[in-house]
C-alpha cells in the first residue's frame, strides 16, 4: 500500500493492517468532521444534532408521532429519547399528549416557535451539505451513498 492522505493526517508510521481498516478509519474521521461541523451550526441555533433530527422527523411527519417511533427514525441511536423531548419541551419546541386509548403511549408534536426555527436554518443546513460534498458529481454521489448503504446493511444484519 502506497502513504495515503489518512496514514499522513493520522501520523501513522506504518502502513494500515488492511484495505478494509483503511476504509473503515477514513469513513469514521470524515463523519467525526462533518459531526463537528454540523454541530456547531446546530449550537449557533440553541440545539444538539440529536435535537434538529427530532423536530425534522416531526416535520416530516406533519402530525403527532409516538416518542418511540421517533426514536427508531433517528440518525444517531439515542438512548433517552425521553430526556431529549424533555428538553425540547423545556425551549417550547414541541409537546406531549398521552394516548387516550393506550396511556402508555406519549404522541410528541412540533411547535411554531420550532418550524420557524427549522425555517431560519433550511438554508444554512443545505449549503453546509454542499460546501462538505457539493464538489462530487452527482455520479459520485449516488455511488457514494450505494457504497455505504451496502456497508450499513452488513453492519445492521450483524448480531451484536
Amino acid at each position: 500500500m502506497t502513504t495515503g492522505q489518512l496514514q499522513r493526517e493520522l501520523g501513522k508510521k506504518g502502513p494500515f493492517d488492511s484495505h478494509e481498516q483503511e476504509a473503515t478509519l477514513n469513513l469514521l474521521r470524515t463523519s467525526d468532521l462533518f459531526q463537528n461541523r454540523f454541530g456547531r451550526l446546530f449550537r449557533e441555533h440553541g440545539l444538539t444534532a440529536s435535537q434538529y433530527n427530532v423536530l425534522r422527523i416531526l416535520r416530516g411527519e406533519d402530525k403527532p408521532m409516538p416518542s418511540l417511533e421517533i426514536a427508531e427514525r433517528m440518525i444517531q441511536v439515542v438512548p433517552a429519547i425521553t430526556g431529549l423531548i424533555d428538553r425540547l419541551e423545556k425551549q417550547g419546541f414541541v409537546q406531549r399528549e398521552r394516548s387516550a386509548d393506550d396511556r402508555r403511549v406519549v404522541y410528541v408534536s412540533i411547535t411554531r416557535k420550532a418550524l420557524r426555527l427549522l425555517k431560519q436554518m433550511d438554508r444554512p443546513v443545505l449549503d453546509l451539505h454542499k460546501h462538505l460534498i457539493g464538489h462530487l458529481t452527482k455520479a459520485e454521489l449516488k455511488q457514494l451513498s450505494n457504497l455505504l448503504e451496502k456497508a450499513r446493511e452488513r453492519a445492521q444484519s450483524q448480531d451484536d
